[in-house]
């Protein structure tokens, strides 16, 4: 069947053209387009002209011409409905007859297209009818125009005569452009001019027509008489009367809106009434054919892959007709990328080694959209066919595809930043490390990133801020990458770079500059400023990795050394980390295992009393007698300890060593029954709710009373956990144990926070001690600890003394308690029970010579 004319004609006229006629008349035909651009083009033209004419008039009438028309215009947006119909009337009306009386042709046919203009724009949203409503009431007013002044000019005529023939022009101008407007539809549905549709529309529209002309008539009559005052008089009276009709015709309409919402139910119920007719109908042919009705898509094809017959579901899948699929190859269906697939299994037909296949294909949609298929094709012979062909079966599998592709995508992507995960990044890295050992010169590097204050972002402000600030800084690292570079996160806040073709090791380096410096500027979280910064490790390609394990592992060693270094830096690695990181791992293992056979050991330190020289009790210290290295100071191995999350375990042999050796003293002397004994305690310590209880366990064992116990906690530890660490204090002093602030005057304390803590003793820390001989500042704080000790009636002891001078200018000071070296080292329970049974023959410190040597033997609890 051939196309119809105007699809021939179409593709001749220039794309513009085309696409001008779309976008305003997307559903006239050829007739009614033809008619409405001759319409707009004469209505177009008489606007032009009457704009020319208005410039030449006197500028007094130009400018009663332009308020004419501005009034005309305005009055257009209040227009009055009539009811029962879908047309209104405005006032504008009265104004454009009125020019028309006085100013002439010229100003009625800019004021009737204006108004007509701000009707259109109001009623309709197409620009079809915007454009072409002033061009049809331009025209029309033009012709009725043209003919009132033609009989004006053949006589002067009477009051009456003029009104007659201005209510008659009036309404020669509603029958003209009346007709122009309906003559739209009539010509867009190919149907002849009907006088029915004017009589349809005459009604309230023509009565108000002609009602206006004559009013604007009378007061052109009154013009001419009385001059302009009178006429600025009747314009209330006339907006009175306005408004009257509005409120009349807003009451029909009411009741035409009751009357038309019964109709339009009675309607709907009609129409659902037939579309149930129809569905049964359709339901009824559905059945007539498994091929033709069948959910899935087939098709029939010839052995070179021609399609013969195909049914709607295929159609549909496609997106295209039944007359442009049959005769099309399926191979056009299909994308390039899996056409090799299909024709190597339609080359096996003509062999006969075909029995059929099952391929899951990316097809051409006729919309662009992606559309993925599972595609089973066979052999088919339908009786009394000439020929065999074969049968298509087709299913649209694209929601499954997405779905699948979504999975994967959050199998390999982090669902908070969208952000590679760790998986993703480890094949990335498996994949470079490959590349790197097939050639060396294709090298990489990794960054490993770790924030040094995110935990405090967590707690302070929630996860939800952390997961904002998460957000962000990954933004922020995209932003200073490499279009190359990939950027992963890995867990928590820790995120690694892997830098590709990397020419020079100062290009990663450059990138660790950026991603610090990109950092550096303050984050905006809940409306709350953050600063924080990044400990980045570096590793490189250079060292000869063999799996990415290895990559990151090096990677994430740096990264600690950085942080270790004082964080908010960069740290390169090298095979020397190897050893240190092997090192650190050997003493954990080894330090778990002394705490799980009990070979740590504990010494004590006498805390004596400055004036008297009488013992008041001992601060219990662990120790680490290392069976290969030795004795291994406490600031080596309580670090790891803190890192593998030992202290717990490491505090209670501690605490239960301490408390049972001070029974064993207070069983051995009726003297030492006052002794008190300090231990300390981790932040892990602090922040575990079961502290109150694993220490009243302690005390309950070993039969001590509980003031006997004193716990010490630094500073720093209380301060920074000042808020948690409360209730947990509160329940220590329920035990009835004394508690004490170590390494005083460090720290970051404040008097409100001071007076409030349960603590009943402050240790002034070793520093401030030790510097005592250098000058009055630092014997002013000293000074200054004691004062705020006794006004706050809490304990004060010195740690670290360790000369002569110190001694005497503590007791000048007024500090009663203290220990040190001088007054006597760390011993064993053997050595202190002995130094004690001296020092009750001698209260007095010894000298300095006799001080006990620390030792490190095993304390008696520890095979306990």
């Amino acid at each position: 069947m051939n196309p119809p004319a105007a699809a021939q004609a179409s593709p001749r006229r220039p794309v513009w053209w085309r696409t001008l006629q779309f976008a305003l008349l997307p559903d006239y035909n050829r007739r009614a387009a033809a008619y409405w651009w001759l319409v707009v083009l004469l209505g177009g033209g008489v606007i032009v002209g009457s704009l020319v004419r208005l410039t030449l008039l006197p500028l007094p009438l130009g400018l009663q011409a332009v308020a004419g028309i501005a009034i005309a215009m305005l009055a257009g947006f209040v227009p009055v409905r009539v009811a029962r119909s879908n047309n209104s009337f405005a006032a504008g009306e009265v104004f454009i007859f009125l020019s028309l009386l006085i100013l002439g042709t010229e100003a009625a046919v800019l004021a009737s297209a204006g108004e007509a203009l701000v009707g259109s724009w109001r009623t309709s949203k197409r620009w079809s009818s915007r454009i072409a409503s002033p061009a049809m009431a331009a025209l029309s007013m033009a012709i009725a125009g043209s003919a009132l002044h033609l009989a004006f000019d053949r006589g002067t005529p009477g009051a009456g005569m003029r009104i007659v023939s201005t209510m008659a022009v009036a309404f020669g101008y509603f029958v003209l452009n009346t007709l122009l407007m309906t003559a739209v539809p009539r010509l867009k549905r190919n149907e002849r001019l009907q006088w029915s549709d004017l009589f349809s529309v005459f009604g309230w529209i023509g009565l108000a027509c002609t009602g206006s002309a004559a009013v604007a008539a009378l007061l052109d009559l009154t013009y001419r008489q009385s001059g302009i005052g009178v006429l600025a008089a009747m314009v209330p009276l006339l907006g009175m009367m306005l408004a009257t009709l509005h409120y009349f015709f807003r009451q029909q309409e009411a009741s035409e809106a009751v009357r038309r919402a019964g109709a339009e139910a009675h309607e709907r119920e009609r129409e659902l009434a037939a579309r149930h007719v129809r569905e049964l109908e359709a339901s009824e042919r559905r059945f007539h054919s498994a091929f033709t009705h069948a959910s899935i898509g087939m098709a029939l094809l010839s052995f070179e892959g021609r399609i013969l017959q195909a049914n709607p579901a295929l159609r549909t899948i496609v997106g295209r007709s039944g007359d442009a699929l049959v005769g099309m190859s399926l191979r056009e269906l299909v994308t390039d990328e899996d056409r090799p697939k299909l024709d190597e299994q339609l080359g096996l037909v003509a062999g006969r080694e075909f029995e059929g296949f099952a391929l899951e294909l990316r097809c051409r949609h006729s919309g662009g959209d992606p559309l993925w298929v599972i595609a089973h094709c066979s052999f088919f012979s339908e009786p009394g066919a000439a020929t065999p062909c074969l049968i298509l079966q087709m299913q649209d599998i694209t929601a499954r595809r997405q779905a699948e592709a979504g999975l994967k995508h959050i199998a390999f992507h982090d669902a908070l930043t969208g952000l590679p995960n760790r998986r993703r990044f480890h094949d990335l890295l498996s994949q470079a490390v490959e590349r790197a050992q097939a050639d060396p010169a294709d090298a990489f590097a990794v960054l490993f990133l770790d924030f040094d204050r995110f935990k405090l972002i967590n707690d302070s402000l929630g996860h939800s801020a952390g997961d904002e600030f998460l957000v962000q800084v990954a933004r922020r690292i995209c932003d200073s990458l490499r279009p190359e570079d990939i950027v992963a996160r890995l867990g928590g806040d820790e995120f690694a770079v892997l830098v590709t073709r990397l020419d020079h090791e100062s290009t990663a380096v450059g990138l660790a500059d950026r991603l610090m410096e990109a950092v550096r500027t303050p984050f905006l979280v809940a409306g709350t400023e953050l600063n924080t910064s990044a400990s980045i490790g570096i590793t490189f390609s250079a060292l000869g990795y063999a799996n990415p394990d290895d990559v990151l592992r090096d990677a994430d060693i740096a990264m600690y050394k950085a942080k270790g270094a004082g964080k908010a830096r960069y740290a390169l690695f090298d095979a020397g980390l190897h050893t240190e990181v092997a090192e650190r791992l050997r003493l954990e293992g080894d330090l778990r295992r002394a705490i799980d056979e009990g070979r740590l050991s504990v010494a004590y330190q006498p805390i004596c009393d400055l004036v008297s020289g009488h013992v008041s009790g001992f601060e219990a210290l662990v120790r680490w007698p290392h069976p290969r290295d030795g004795l291994i100071s406490p600031a080596a191995f309580l670090p790891i300890a803190e890192d593998a999350g030992l202290m717990l375990p490491l505090t209670d042999f501690v605490l239960n060593c301490a408390c049972r050796q001070l029974r064993v003293w207070q069983d051995s002397a009726p003297r030492a029954t006052e002794l008190t004994m300090n231990v300390n305690v981790s932040g892990h310590d602090i922040a575990h709710a079961t502290l109150a209880a694993r220490v009243g366990r302690a005390i309950v064992e070993s039969g001590i009373r509980p003031h006997q116990l004193c716990i010490e906690l630094t500073e720093n530890i209380l301060m920074s956990h000042v808020e948690g660490s409360l209730p947990v204090l509160e329940e220590l002093r329920r035990v009835g144990v004394t508690l004490a602030i170590d390494d005083f005057g460090t720290g970051y304390s404040s008097l409100s926070h001071l007076s409030t803590l349960p603590i009943d003793c402050l240790k002034i820390d070793r520093s401030f001690v030790s510097r005592l001989d250098a000058g009055a500042n630092e014997t002013a704080v000293v000074r200054s600890i004691v004062l705020l000790g006794s006004s706050l009636r809490k304990v004060v002891v010195a740690e670290g003394i360790e000369t002569e001078g110190q001694l005497a200018q503590l007791r000048e000071l007024g500090c009663r308690l203290g220990q040190g070296y001088l007054l006597a080292r760390p011993m064993s329970a053997e050595q202190a029970s002995e130094w004690v049974a001296a020092r009750r023959e001698s209260p007095r410190r010894p000298a300095a010579g006799a001080a006990v040597k620390e030792v490190a033997a095993p304390a008696s609890c520890a095979a306990d």
